[in-house]
């Protein structure tokens, strides 16, 4: 018979309500008092926190810890895409009516739970509806290895980069005391990500001699031959694989600290052919901007700031949007997902808010040295 869930942490009732970070006493360092937070509590310190702990999940209680919501990085992201500001409180983005279990349930059941209901964490209530505990999927199991194949565009020439890039290609580029293109296989590999195809052409030689076939990172590495350029969306026209499951594609000069999973449950979720990764961006206009009617001022706003959001070149696809790339000839992502939208699939945004740099010109690669040792 399984062994029941345990209680990990005791309660406190002498939080105030207006706490950040309700805080358990014993265990300080479990997973539910990283995860418990006051209603109260910013977006943007909750940003913070998922990219500093373990939990992606955020379990929004009263003073008495009695659960009032829940708060997941795809409750965040949805919340900042319809412009919910970062400064608001998380009770403008949480789920008021969570899935939970109740204390003692056996494990074996939770996980059948899980499972069936394909959720990643769930809280734990005692009798008088207070979180108890946070039990997750990868704690139930044992970590499983991603089937999801992974496509860097690696074939750029980086001229904005030169003279760094006369003779390497921009993704073997010296970042933190390795190539770039290397860091970046290593992360998804410690994910659990094994299948790559990295597309190459300019010094593609280069790539190859020093990656072969991944073996030496124990993972499988296969190329992508560009003769001509292919745009950032045409190599996956030659991509040699029977699609079966979601392709996550990369641009190879970028360095982020996003979970790779996390955007394919995402895609997965919301029944997207294809969706991308983008960054919020803003703009300062540095003049005072002068609203008129004919010519009447209306007002002038000095200095205001604009917000948007970019593409961050990552990308998730269904293998019916991969479909859509022609087999030969040049193709750009934005030609793609406009493919998407004209075959009825669905296109959707997914915004990063965890580190992100693109090393396009010299003061970004200057940036992802400075910053490598503190954030990879």
């Amino acid at each position: 018979m399984d062994a029941a869930v345990q209680h990990i942490p005791a309660i406190r009732d002498d939080v105030p309500s207006s706490a950040t970070h309700v805080r358990p006493a014993p265990t300080p360092q479990s997973l539910l008092a990283q995860s418990l937070i006051g209603p109260d509590t910013s977006i943007h310190t909750l940003i913070e926190r998922f990219t500093t702990r373990l939990v992606q999940i955020g379990l929004v209680v009263d003073q008495q810890q009695r659960l009032l919501g829940t708060v997941t990085d795809g409750d965040l992201r949805r919340g900042l895409l319809r412009g919910v500001t970062t400064e608001a409180p998380v009770r403008a983005i949480m789920n008021d009516s969570p899935r939970t279990i109740a204390f003692g349930e056996p494990r074996g059941d939770v996980l059948a739970f899980m499972r069936r209901e394909k959720i990643k964490h769930i809280p734990v209530v005692d009798f008088a509806g207070r979180a108890v505990d946070l039990i997750t999927l990868d704690s139930l199991l044992t970590p499983q290895s991603q089937p999801y194949p992974v496509v860097l565009m690696a074939g750029g020439e980086g001229r904005r980069l030169r003279p760094l890039t006369e003779h390497t290609p921009k993704p073997m580029l010296d970042v933190g005391g390795r190539p770039i293109l290397e860091t970046i296989i290593r992360r998804f590999s410690d994910a659990g990500f094994s299948e790559f195809h990295i597309s190459v052409n300019y010094r593609a030689e280069v790539i190859r001699n020093h990656f072969g076939d991944g073996r030496g990172l124990g993972v499988d590495i296969a190329y992508i031959e560009e003769d001509m350029p292919l745009g950032t969306a045409g190599p996956l026209g030659r991509l040699a694989t029977n699609c079966e499951e979601p392709v996550l594609v990369m641009n190879a000069d970028i360095l982020s600290k996003l979970d790779a999973s996390q955007m394919i449950d995402f895609h997965v979720d919301s029944g997207a052919g294809a969706t991308m990764a983008v960054r919020p961006y803003e703009v300062q206009v540095p003049y005072g901007v002068v609203e008129m009617s004919d010519h009447e001022i209306l007002g002038i706003r000095e200095k205001p700031v604009t917000r948007h959001f970019i593409n961050a070149g990552i990308y998730v696809l269904d293998p019916a949007a991969i479909d859509l790339v022609p087999r030969d000839g040049a193709f750009d992502m934005p030609q793609l997902f406009d493919a998407c939208r004209d075959a009825g699939l669905n296109t959707h945004a997914y915004p990063v808010e965890e580190y992100w740099v693109d090393i396009g010109q010299m003061d970004d690669y200057r940036r992802a040295n400075a910053d490598f040792a503190a954030t990879f």
